[in-house]
């Protein structure tokens, strides 16, 4: 088995395509206007619009209602690019956790948690 992706569904793709593009630096692959997809250095995000499930009826996952998974990023500068980003939804500012990482927390535009962190020198 190999993990492909963690997919964010969306009712405007190209606000949250823009939003990580921004985050990531990386230019998403668009194959269909309903779809984007970050091919990134140890995972690939991708963002779908409600269209692309809604055959899934009631089970179809609801866009800006997330409430337990964070999206992560490692850098190497967690204050660089939190300046760099300058989120404006900031949950946390670039902080040390108990566990050592530096993290900082901010919303994505639908309301999904975004983590950039650092783990400890050493």
């Amino acid at each position: 088995m190999r993990f492909a992706s963690i997919r964010i569904v969306t009712s405007d793709v190209d606000r949250l395509a823009r939003f990580y593009e921004d985050v990531t630096g990386v230019a998403p692959l668009r194959p269909a206007p309903v779809f984007a997809q970050f091919e990134l250095s140890g995972g690939t995000i991708a963002i779908g619009a409600v269209e692309t499930v809604a055959m899934l009826g009631a089970a179809a996952p609801q866009p800006a209602s997330n409430a337990s998974v964070i999206v992560e990023f490692e850098v190497d500068d967690v204050d660089a690019e939190f300046a760099r980003v300058s989120p404006a939804d900031v949950v946390l500012e670039p902080t040390v956790m108990p566990w050592g990482n530096r993290s900082a927390l901010f919303r994505d535009p639908d309301g999904n948690l975004v983590n950039l962190f650092s783990r400890p020198a050493g």
